[in-house]
């Protein structure tokens, strides 16, 4: 018998099942981040370039090297080797998906009376994971009207 203060064991098909869609949901979370920061530096700077997605991610430039390849195989950017990297407008969508589900899960953390610093830090690793039918709860508590999101 469970314990009262866990979920019974999964089958293993749907234990399968939930593994997988941790797999996809890290993979997507990696092209979240990704696209979000290039978008975010291109706003700040003109540019997105591997070094400087490097150090803000505090990961090596051959890690991203092989990011942005898979970025642009799946359609969301577009580079050549030694330039500036460049958002598609499927990879310009998702960091703006990707932006307000960070504001929105931000904004709620904060509402709740989560200093600012870790609620950045917590919506972090939320904004990936939450799903619409929760952020939808997370907007109409604050007060926002999320359409398609």
């Amino acid at each position: 018998m469970p314990h009262p203060d866990h979920s019974p064991a999964l089958a293993p098909a749907d234990a399968a099942v939930a593994r997988r869609r941790t797999r996809e949901e890290h993979a997507q979370e990696t092209a979240q981040d990704y696209v979000e920061l290039i978008a975010e530096l291109i706003q700040q700077t003109g540019e997105a370039r591997a070094i400087d997605l490097a150090h803000r991610l505090g990961v090596t430039h051959v890690t991203v090297g092989r990011t942005i390849r898979r970025l642009q195989r799946d359609g969301f950017v577009t580079a050549q080797p030694y330039r500036s990297i460049f958002l598609t407008d499927t990879g310009r969508k998702l960091a703006e998906e990707s932006r307000r589900r960070h504001e929105i899960v931000f904004a709620f953390l904060k509402s709740l009376g989560i200093p600012e610093v870790v609620a950045h830090s917590d919506a972090e690793g939320i904004e990936h994971h939450v799903s619409p039918e929760t952020l939808a709860a997370f907007g109409k508590h604050l007060g926002l009207h999320l359409g398609g999101l």
